[in-house]
């Protein structure tokens, strides 16, 4: 992930993305990248095994080895909750559970909230005429991810796809529970009696799905980066998710040479209009005559 600038919290020196071994004075440099979900990090858990932390055997829920350091630093002063640390909430925010964030009700409510929220677009770019939306992870077969606190990660189609293939009938969502794996198939979408199927740009467990998008699919292909959101993941390892993506200038590119291929299929002419700046239409599959749905589906959507 990129780094990010400096957050001021008072009283404390705070760096928006410092792992939060640093955070406690355990270690003197260490960047998060594994948005902040301690319990799947290599780090974290070496970590622990190096400050002897026992694991063998069924025992009573232990509080990870940084949280003891929490205390520790915060026993003479106002203890600041973990999410005021990591940058995620603003403070002031006490911790009355003694950095057991697992029995901590406020930990567990800020989670699903998070769920509930729909990702926050700060800017969105255009690359041969399709939308980019900026900070957002693109799989080559024209998904995105957008990542969040506590490993989760939001999943949509990108702005290519709900163009090339036009306005869905419906939009087949996995159920919630379900295991997914990055590069292999995650929703499909029927139209006009044709289905294809996209695949996910990340590895997890779908925790939330956008059930308005389910009902109304025309939503994924007029805000496919906002509303139409498709479901929520809690990512295997956010870190190793990313080997695989396009995210920021390579996004762009890509989308420019995924365009110049779809003009190829088009007509080779086509390729001389791609330096007009003219923006695609909505609906490609259905404008253009003599595009082959199956053809597609291959080129675009790896199958």
């Amino acid at each position: 992930m990129t780094q990010k600038k400096e957050v001021k919290i008072a009283g404390l020196k705070v760096i928006d993305n410092e792992c939060i071994w640093m955070k406690a004075g355990v270690v003197t440099f260490r960047l998060c990248d594994n948005a902040y979900d301690c319990t799947s990090c290599p780090f974290d858990t070496g970590m622990a095994k190096a400050m002897k932390a026992k694991t063998k055997g069924k025992k009573p829920y232990k509080p990870p080895a940084w949280a003891e350091y929490l205390r520790k630093r915060y026993k003479n002063d106002e203890r600041p909750c973990r999410h005021v640390l990591t940058g995620r909430i603003d403070p002031p925010k006490t911790c009355p559970n003694n950095y057991e964030c697992n029995h901590c009700s406020y930990d567990q409510w800020l989670d699903e909230f998070d769920l509930s929220q729909k990702p926050k677009v700060k800017e969105v770019k255009s690359a041969s005429g399709y939308q980019v939306a900026e900070e957002y992870y693109y799989h080559p077969c024209h998904t995105w991810t957008c990542f969040q606190h506590g490993g989760f990660s939001r999943v949509g189609f990108d702005d290519f796809l709900v163009r090339l293939f036009g306005p869905m009938d419906s939009i087949n969502m996995p159920e919630i529970g379900t295991k997914l794996k990055q590069g292999k198939t995650c929703v499909s979408f029927e139209r006009d009696n044709r289905t294809a199927a996209a695949i996910s740009p990340v590895s997890g467990t779908v925790l939330a799905v956008n059930y308005g998008v389910s009902a109304h699919p025309e939503i994924a292909h007029d805000d496919p980066y906002d509303k139409g959101w498709l479901f929520t993941v809690e990512t295997d390892m956010p870190k190793r998710n990313l080997k695989k993506l396009f995210y920021s200038s390579e996004s762009m590119e890509w989308i420019d040479e995924e365009s110049q291929k779809l003009l190829g299929l088009i007509s080779p002419e086509y390729k001389k209009l791609a330096a007009t700046g003219g923006v695609p239409v909505k609906d490609i599959f259905g404008s253009v005559k003599g595009l082959e749905w199956d053809q597609l589906v291959t080129t675009f959507l790896d199958q």
